[in-house]
């Protein structure tokens, strides 16, 4: 790959523009900026529950997502690209179902809490459905890959389904919610 980045900074941001993929210039607030920075935050959050102690095959699945959010961000941040498939939305889907096959059935709301692989896997949850919100944000107003939307949504519900795996992994119980009546 070679010297890619040479140079990490360059000044071209400062007058609050910056490039895309296809080297056009857009300001930093533009929808394409915010949807494929929040999939860098996301790729992020799901850097830090692979931080913690995970079974392996989670941690196999978790490395995966992120060398394909790398993909979608690149995608989102090129106009006219594609690199999301769905194929790759079909492995989600076989994911969530395998590991959700190890869970007892959920009849009651949970809250984002447990320990702190659990916890870290709701925080990527939730900026998942931001990254999924922005995306379709954007795709009001450009072309996108479509994919890659149901490819967000796919994800979150997998991440949700994990952090549930994960609180048993820390030997941790879900904490249910309960509504305003049962918490007196």
């Amino acid at each position: 790959m070679g010297n890619r980045l040479s140079k990490i900074y360059t000044r071209t941001g400062d007058d609050g523009t910056t490039g895309l993929g296809d080297g056009s210039r857009v300001d930093k607030d533009n929808p394409r900026v915010e949807a494929y920075g929040t999939v860098d935050e996301l790729n992020s959050v799901v850097g830090m529950v692979l931080a913690h102690d995970l079974p392996e095959a989670i941690r196999a699945c978790l490395t995966n997502i992120q060398h394909e959010l790398f993909d979608l961000g690149g995608e989102l941040s090129m106009p006219a690209h594609q690199f999301i498939t769905d194929a790759q939305v079909t492995a989600l889907e076989a994911a969530i179902d395998t590991f959700n096959a190890e869970l007892p059935p959920l009849k009651e709301f949970i809250l984002p809490a447990g320990g702190p692989a659990t916890s870290t896997c709701h925080l990527a949850r939730a900026v998942c459905r931001r990254a999924e919100r922005q995306t379709l944000a954007l795709a009001r107003r450009e072309e996108i890959n479509r994919t890659s939307l149901r490819y967000l949504n796919r994800l979150s519900d997998l991440l949700f389904v994990i952090a549930r795996l994960l609180a048993r992994h820390e030997k941790g119980a879900e904490v249910l919610w309960r509504s305003l009546g049962d918490r007196s």
